[in-house]
């Protein structure tokens, strides 16, 4: 008799948060701060510490409730436990389509990071490393799980080090706003800052091949504990430092800064800015390919729901890096792919703290439910309405 393939358990604690980090800090913190300085200057602030405040409501609600979920399908299941398999289904499949942007607004931020070496024709190069990328999950979850320990390693360590560098140089009339911020510009940084914060629930998707899945909360607390910390101390030391107009005029604001401080330092930066953006993308592909895979289990889709003798997904693996393809062929932008991306996977995280505050009875877990859903909300509907 013939053994059914099966998915792997191979992943650990120290995995887990690397899949996490390595999804959530990547393209975002390379590039953002940029944009968020060009849109509402040393104010730009405010929209990080908002974003981590509500990306941390969410990210808690999630802890909580992937303790109980931990079956096949763990999002389809878990919202299915509450909404029904009706609306479960169209929630989890919008995840989906911005689980495949979030891919093809990585590679973008690969590619505009590359023109910081007068590199062109980035579209054919970012292709070629989302096909490696492909290939390297095929293999199996050992490879990509060991290649993502590697990657997040390697950028996590000189994030470190570049904010503490730049924190001596810290200015505080950098920091004040020489003009009150309007709502529009303070909504639009916000919409443009969450996505930096997206990435961390990728931790609690490859739970049929963790080792031990009471791990996946504690994980997912690690992470976003990592992700708040590196995230505001860099922006104040980098705003603090060279003021947001150099940044907002930089397409690589980390690399910008370090260099005009730092003789020649801009180029180990901005390589730096690649390699996490490396990390991010392998991170997004294994959450994507999982996701396409447990919706066609669950909906008996043939060839999408089956594994390969290696424990891998290889069409949700190959279809979810074509589409992401397809969208950087249709437009390189990292801002539209971004805010598409992040307005999208918002709606899911809506769910997450609504699933979360009706399983939880405990006040003080749905009180952070609460702060989950009105935030997430209130930027989500100010997007379409400022």
């Amino acid at each position: 008799m013939t053994e059914t393939p099966s998915y792997k358990r191979g992943l650990g604690l120290f995995e887990l948060v690397s899949l996490g980090v390595g999804g959530t800090i990547g393209s975002g913190i390379f590039v953002v701060p940029g944009i968020a300085a060009r849109i509402a200057g040393p104010a730009s602030l405010i929209a990080w510490v908002i974003v981590a405040i509500s990306a941390s409501s969410v990210l808690v609600s999630l802890a909580y409730v992937s303790k109980h979920f931990t079956q096949n399908g763990s999002f389809l299941s878990m919202f299915e436990s509450v909404f029904g398999i009706k609306l479960a289904l169209p929630i989890v499949l919008l995840y989906l389509i911005s689980s495949i942007f979030g891919v093809a607004t990585i590679a973008s931020g690969i590619g505009q990071y590359m023109t910081y070496f007068n590199i062109s024709h980035v579209i054919i190069i970012e292709i070629a490393i989302l096909t490696c990328f492909c290939l390297i999950n095929i293999i199996g979850i050992s490879l990509s799980g060991t290649t993502e320990n590697i990657l997040t390693l390697i950028k996590i360590i000189p994030l470190v080090v570049i904010a503490i560098i730049l924190l001596p140089f810290v200015n505080f009339t950098n920091l004040v706003p020489n003009t009150p911020i309007s709502a529009g510009a303070l909504f639009a940084t916000v919409i443009i800052v969450y996505w930096p914060f997206t990435g961390f629930e990728i931790s609690a998707i490859p739970i049929e091949e963790t080792k031990d899945i009471r791990i996946i909360s504690r994980a997912l607390l690690i992470v976003m504990a990592i992700v708040v910390t590196v995230y505001l101390v860099l922006n104040i030391s980098l705003i603090g430092s060279v003021g947001y107009k150099v940044l907002a005029q930089s397409p690589a604001p980390i690399a910008t800064a370090s260099g005009l401080i730092y003789k020649n330092s801009g180029p180990f930066i901005a390589v730096i800015g690649i390699v996490a953006m490396l990390s991010a993308l392998n991170a997004y592909i294994i959450g994507t390919s999982r996701i396409l895979q447990n919706i066609s289990m669950r909906c008996s889709v043939p060839l999408f729901r089956d594994l390969s003798n290696r424990g891998t997904p290889v069409a949700a693996l190959i279809s979810g890096s074509f589409l992401s393809g397809i969208l950087l062929l249709y437009s390189n932008h990292f801002d539209l792919l971004a805010t598409i991306s992040v307005i999208t996977t918002l709606i899911p995280y809506v769910f997450f703290c609504v699933t979360a505050w009706v399983l939880n009875p405990l006040q003080k877990y749905r009180i952070v439910s609460a702060v989950g859903i009105l935030s997430t909300t209130t930027i989500l509907l100010m997007y379409f309405i400022v």
